[in-house]
């Protein structure tokens, strides 16, 4: 084998490892719930029908596929609106995200190199402590008489307690916490790369620091807004612990109901249709802003 030969086979078996992860991960899961999603309900093990045992039953499997899961969703505002819920959620969790991380992370991009690292580390040290752990602390914090209404006593507020526990304030702190550095690392990322001579360049040429950030720093750390956005959005619309454990019975989640549906009914068809369902809301927009910014390149 020639030299060529080897290396063009040694780019594809590069090529080819994403894909195979992709497929047994991802793809085989995916097909398995999507099969599920277009079965009914059974009292069995796994309690869901019909079964397919094979190519041979294909045609069997097929006439039998039920959309009555995927109606039901539509029909039952538990599912829609839950839906919508998660989606507000995920959203005012990344605004408030970006908000406090964008200047957490210009900060940190700007100190001066030796800091960096130590900053860098402070961002990340929560990840050494269990997510679970984290969470719980939230609840010592935040309910009556807790942490927090003990503080504003000591500073001389002398109030009812704020009973934010329980509270769909209560959630929207315990995920922005959890998701702040899925922003920050991202933004620190795409800030630190950035160029101080376009600034100095911007003020030589008369702009106030105000109009400098307006229209370089902060077009050219676009990148790291999307990445960021979509790092704290896409896991925050799914979010089942920080809601069981900080909400209340009104916050119900998406995935407070992928998870009644799975083991407390035991309706596994149903709980597979919610979540294609919440596959596609995500993934879609995804790929449409993906092919519109590749037309975008290639009309460029």
């Amino acid at each position: 084998m020639s030299a060529v030969a080897s290396l063009q086979w040694l780019r594809r078996l590069v090529v080819a490892v994403p894909y195979l992860w992709l497929t047994l991960f991802f793809l085989a899961p995916f097909a398995i719930v999507l099969r599920m999603a277009f079965s009914q309900a059974a009292t069995a093990l796994p309690p869901y029908a019909p079964h397919w045992e094979g190519l041979a039953q294909l045609g069997d499997f097929l006439s039998q596929l039920d959309l009555a899961n995927f109606s039901l969703l539509g029909d039952d505002p538990l599912y829609w609106q839950s839906y919508l819920y998660s989606l507000r959620i995920a959203a005012l969790t990344t605004v408030f995200a970006l908000a406090i991380g964008y200047p957490l992370a210009y900060a940190m991009a700007s100190a001066p190199s030796r800091w960096r690292g130590t900053l860098l580390v402070f961002v990340i040290l929560p990840f050494w402590t269990s997510f679970l752990i984290r969470v719980y602390a939230w609840i010592g914090i935040l309910r009556p008489d807790g942490l927090l209404d003990a503080a504003l006593a000591f500073l001389g507020f002398e109030a009812e307690p704020l009973r934010l526990l329980n509270t769909e304030t209560a959630v929207l702190l315990g995920m922005v916490y959890s998701y702040l550095p899925f922003m920050v690392l991202p933004l620190f990322a795409t800030l630190e790369k950035l160029d101080c001579g376009l600034l100095e360049a911007a003020a030589d040429l008369g702009a106030t620091p105000i109009t400098a950030f307006l229209t370089v720093t902060l077009p050219l750390s676009l990148p790291g807004i999307l990445a960021g956005s979509a790092l704290v959005f896409i896991p925050a619309v799914g979010e089942f612990v920080i809601p069981d454990l900080l909400g209340g019975p009104d916050t119900v989640m998406i995935g407070k109901v992928l998870w009644n549906e799975f083991f407390s009914n035991r309706d596994w068809p149903l709980a597979s249709a919610v979540a294609v369902v919440l596959l596609v809301v995500l993934v879609l927009p995804l790929v449409l802003a993906q092919r519109a910014r590749l037309r975008r390149e290639m009309a460029a």
